[in-house]
């Protein structure tokens, strides 16, 4: 018997996860939420975003200057704390000599960029892409007859949200690949499928927050969901297909690596395909 698009992409799936671990990579960048320093791109610790005042760019006083900025007269630096483990030396019962080490908590200054002369924002680094024709027309179609948002914005944050029943993606510009662009999107648009005023896939009285079984049986059907809208519209890649893949490797080993559970994902993900595209 001739399988269907669904079962080739599931057989596909779970071929490429016999191949051993398969690294996930986020397919979008150019934009990091919150405070992060200037030098190292890298976001401060959940503690120091909460203490520092802005979000964007910061640096010391040494980095701001070895970039040619000065810092205005009269402007007060923030803190960014850090644990320092400091050795120190303590007997043991039996009169030995053994060095411990204890956590101390340290801080050193930095400053925002409006508070720098001499230096620019750094640039965002964006892609300009030609959109698909025939992924926009399932998603505008889909959009209007379900009356849901779709914000595609400049943010480092992919989401459905059932509360408010409005979906984000960062925009095609922060992907390498407009592929992966609507890879994500119509990962997110399998999750609103599972809207009450569709096909109600939410669980009563079921724990569903982030990493519970519930919460990655979900991440399953919007995943292989979206990578059979991929395939059925021809613009699957091997990179999109491979992260894919990558995903729901990750999502699997909540599930203790059991694969019944993408078969059972995938029958869900078909009912999902099938809503979007309007073929019920």
């Amino acid at each position: 018997m001739k399988k269907d698009v669904y079962e080739m992409v599931t057989d596909r799936i779970i071929e490429q996860l016999e191949q051993g671990v398969i690294s996930w990579e986020k397919p979008w960048g150019g934009v990091i939420d919150g405070a992060y320093n200037r030098i190292s791109k890298k976001p401060y610790s959940l503690l120091n975003q909460m203490l520092l005042q802005h979000s964007g760019e910061y640096a010391t006083f040494k980095q701001w200057s070895e970039l040619g900025g000065h810092i205005r007269k009269g402007e007060k630096a923030e803190i960014v704390v850090f644990w320092k483990l400091q050795p120190y030396e303590e007997e043991n019962a039996d009169g030995e000599k053994i060095i411990k080490q204890i956590p101390l908590l340290r801080y050193y200054n930095v400053f925002h960029i409006s508070q720098v002369d001499g230096v620019e924002p750094k640039e965002i680094d964006l892609n300009e892409f030609e959109p698909i024709e025939e992924a926009e027309k399932i998603k505008t179609e889909y959009m209007t007859r379900e009356n849901l948002k779709i914000l595609e914005k400049l943010t480092d944050d992919a989401f459905y949200s059932p509360a408010f029943d409005y979906i984000q993606v960062p925009c095609k510009e922060q992907y390498q690949n407009v592929e992966e662009f609507y890879s994500t999107l119509f990962h997110e648009m399998v999750h609103s499928t599972r809207h009450k005023t569709r096909l109600d896939r939410l669980e009563t009285g079921v724990n569903t927050h982030f990493g519970t079984e519930s919460y990655s049986k979900e991440e399953l059907v919007a995943e292989i969901g979206s990578a059979s809208i991929m395939n059925l519209l021809g613009i699957e890649t091997k990179k999109s297909f491979r992260n894919s893949s990558a995903y729901i490797q990750n999502w699997l080993q909540v599930l203790r690596g059991d694969k019944k559970f993408i078969i059972s994902a995938s029958s869900k993900a078909e009912k999902a395909v099938k809503y979007i595209m309007n073929e019920q």
